[in-house]
């Protein structure tokens, strides 16, 4: 069993959740590599040194470049802001090392693509942070498609919806600027991503994207509050992904309903250790949605907990995550989603805002 030298650069809300991960992933599935939390690098030394002495990290820096040239720093995972991600990530390829990078991939689809061009030249393990996806029930619901529970689908309806900007009173912040940090860049990516997960390719793309309140304390937001997207599906089902940081009430929407020809799939993250099954079978009279409780038989519950609908959490996602990246790692060969996934959603989104400013269908350009 070896270790390995883990750079973090970023501290706040992901840092932290990064920093548990690779402090707890060792116990919780037993890998091969045991993470080492060797630097941390923020914005300055002092907040540095804070988020040192708070996550145990052995050293810390205000320069993220101190970090990716340290030899004692062997992985890098990215967790700072997005129009951060490309610099970092092609300095960590170009000194020969591992990168997690938190999503989205970068502040434009030119930055992801260049992303990816690095990861693919050093041919070294790449991933990205898409850690909603990787709960037991998701997981679970991927197996259930694979296996056709449901049929052939023919339709999909997913919800990324949270309200931390339904009050017209909040406050101007760093999200209510720039395209990149607008909903579109912000809570589309998950649910784009679990849609691809799920449902395969989309060829094309129909989408609205809107401000819901235009100025905040008097100051102008320039960027997206919500949007809708109708999509098809490369195997031909039809499909609608709904984003909006303004929806009163909801708190952690990322939802999806799926239909198929012999049954239907329902899952909201808000009751995450949850799936509910509905099979087209037996008398009309007894038909009904199953609700199953995630439990030791589900994809990556048992090592968290052996009760069956004790549950998992947020945090369990990251670490789920850190266990991929670690396995990656020792084996040499990068685990989904990478950079390239994360290249793929920054795509649909790109065509997205293409189809909203034409008012038509767009199509997916596809390498």
């Amino acid at each position: 069993m070896g270790n390995i030298g883990i750079g973090l650069v970023g501290g706040g809300y992901m840092g932290k959740a990064h920093a548990v991960a690779m402090a707890s992933v060792g116990a919780v599935f037993n890998t091969a590599l045991r993470p080492r939390l060797e630097m941390i690098a923020a914005s300055s030394d002092a907040s540095a040194e804070r988020y040192r002495e708070a996550f145990g990290f052995a050293r810390a820096t205000g320069d993220w470049r101190t970090l990716v040239a340290d030899p004692k720093v062997e992985a890098i995972v990215i967790a700072s802001p997005q129009e951060t991600h490309r610099d970092i990530a092609e300095a960590a390829f170009s000194a020969g090392k591992p990168v997690f990078c938190e999503k989205p991939l970068g502040a434009s689809f030119e930055d992801a693509s260049a992303m990816v061009a690095a990861a693919e030249a050093a041919n070294l393990p790449n991933m990205i942070g898409f850690n909603y996806v990787r709960t037991p029930a998701t997981q679970f619901v991927r197996k259930l498609l694979e296996e056709g529970a449901i049929g052939d689908v023919t339709w999909f309806r997913g919800e990324h919806t949270e309200d931390f900007l339904a009050d017209p009173n909040e406050p101007a912040n760093w999200r209510t600027t720039g395209r990149a940090n607008g909903c579109m860049g912000d809570l589309a990516p998950h649910m784009i991503n679990c849609a691809l997960a799920l449902m395969g390719p989309m060829a094309a793309v129909f989408a609205s994207i809107e401000t819901v309140h235009a100025t905040r304390g008097g100051v102008k937001v320039d960027n997206d509050d919500h949007a809708q997207m109708m999509v098809r599906f490369a195997n031909g089902a039809m499909g609608h992904l709904y984003f909006s940081r303004t929806a009163t009430g909801r708190k952690m929407g990322y939802a999806y309903e799926i239909h198929g020809t012999k049954g239907s799939i329902r899952f909201d993250q808000e009751d995450q250790n949850a799936v509910h099954l509905y099979r087209a079978e037996g008398p009309e009279a007894t038909r009904g949605f199953v609700k199953i409780l995630t439990g030791p038989e589900h994809p990556d519950y048992l090592p968290f907990c052996q009760g069956p609908g004790h549950g998992t959490g947020y945090q369990d996602q990251i670490i789920i995550e850190a266990r991929d990246f670690l396995r990656a790692i020792e084996t040499g060969t990068s685990i989904w989603p990478t950079f390239r996934d994360g290249l793929d959603v920054s795509r649909i989104i790109d065509t997205a805002f293409v189809a909203a400013e034409t008012g038509g269908w767009a199509s997916i350009p596809q390498d």
